[in-house]
């Protein structure tokens, strides 16, 4: 177990990172974030911020060496960066699950070797790999790179042969996978945690909707039946006990015709996972500090409903009004500059069920 007064590293210093900050200093835990931007969200809440390029070699190995374990908030972390680190203190969770989830078709592959469902899918590397797959696959479709995409990004929806003309005469070469549509009727994600002791604990799965995109609400408990709802817990659990993994690990599914499609997973907290912070005794990211760190796990049972809302863009500007209403608790990220899309807080409205 790591004992209490540990130091705590962090890549990445946006609101992820703040939380996990906070939920670290209410165990006793200090942390060292470590971000390339100036002025981060998780600067103000970790007790010391290194700011620093991710090929700083020098700066990388004060960090690593000033800290006691080192997790991340996002995934898009270089591999160099982190053999670098990895060569002086451990990572949490480890690399493998990192590996997998920073490249769509590592992803894909890894999912369908457990037997599990995704949407269907090819590797794209060329204009005759793409036109391929458009034959096989069909439309409409998906076109997304196999790195560096989140919130809609990195992604281009085809849904005629005009854009197959297009996007064939525009890139001289590919780095993508193309992913069938899946026509589902929901979503809903499945926040999970695992410890080096092998014990798991599931928060009950959250019922999604996205605009632009973009995350917008999380609804708990989704409206979906009980068996999908255990499946789902199970589906999530495979996963970690495959991976061997520790921390908490996010796994986005479909509903398509009463079965799970997997969409997604991500090795980290999760923005579907806020409402835990206030429908829950241990929220997600305490969790994940309790499983890096070797402790045992919380109790993640859920002790009321919750309806989670990003605050986006301009969203926040309507912080007043929504200080009006007591049964909303808000969580805003300290980020000095609003952007469109860019996320900016979230609230938590508790409500019960007629």
């Amino acid at each position: 177990m790591l004992p209490i007064g540990s130091t705590i590293g962090i890549l990445g210093g946006g609101q992820l990172g703040r939380m996990l900050s906070v939920a670290a200093a209410q165990l006793g835990f200090k942390c060292h974030v470590y971000e390339p931007e100036k002025n981060p969200p998780a600067g103000e809440t970790s007790a010391n911020l290194t700011t620093a390029s991710y090929t700083d070699y020098s700066a990388l190995e004060k960090f690593a060496k000033s800290v006691d374990i080192v997790t991340f908030e996002f995934e898009n972390i270089p591999s160099r960066t982190l053999d670098y680190i990895e060569s002086i203190v451990k990572i949490f969770p480890d690399r493998k699950a990192l590996e997998i989830s920073q490249d769509r078709l590592f992803e894909k592959n890894f999912l369908t070797k457990l037997g599990l469902d995704t949407a269907p899918y090819l590797k794209v590397d060329n204009v005759s790999d793409f036109k391929d797959a458009i034959k096989e696959i069909g439309t409409p479709a998906i076109l997304k790179t196999r790195t560096m995409g989140y919130d809609g990004k990195g992604q281009i929806k085809i849904t005629n042969e005009h854009q197959v003309s297009q996007i064939s005469k525009t890139y001289k070469s590919f780095n993508h996978i193309l992913e069938g549509m899946v026509n589902f009727t929901k979503e809903i994600s499945v926040i999970s945690v695992r410890n080096s002791k092998g014990e798991i604990s599931c928060f009950d799965p959250g019922e999604n909707i996205h605009e632009n995109g973009i995350l917008k609400t999380t609804t708990i408990p989704a409206q979906v039946p009980r068996a999908l709802i255990t499946d789902a817990i199970l589906l999530a659990s495979k996963i970690l006990n495959e991976l061997d993994y520790i921390g908490v690990l996010g796994v986005e599914l479909f509903i398509s015709k009463g079965k799970l499609i997997v969409n997604e997973i991500a090795p980290r907290v999760h923005n579907s996972g806020h409402w835990t912070q206030n429908g829950c005794l241990i929220d997600q990211f305490e969790q994940h500090i309790r499983a890096i760190a070797g402790w045992p796990l919380g109790d993640g049972a859920r002790f009321i409903n919750v309806t989670m809302e990003n605050l986006i863009g301009d969203d926040i500007l309507n912080t007043e009004m929504i200080l009006q209403d007591s049964g909303a608790a808000i969580h805003l990220y300290g980020k000095k500059e609003t952007r469109p899309g860019r996320k900016m807080g979230h609230v938590n409205r508790m409500f019960i069920k007629n």
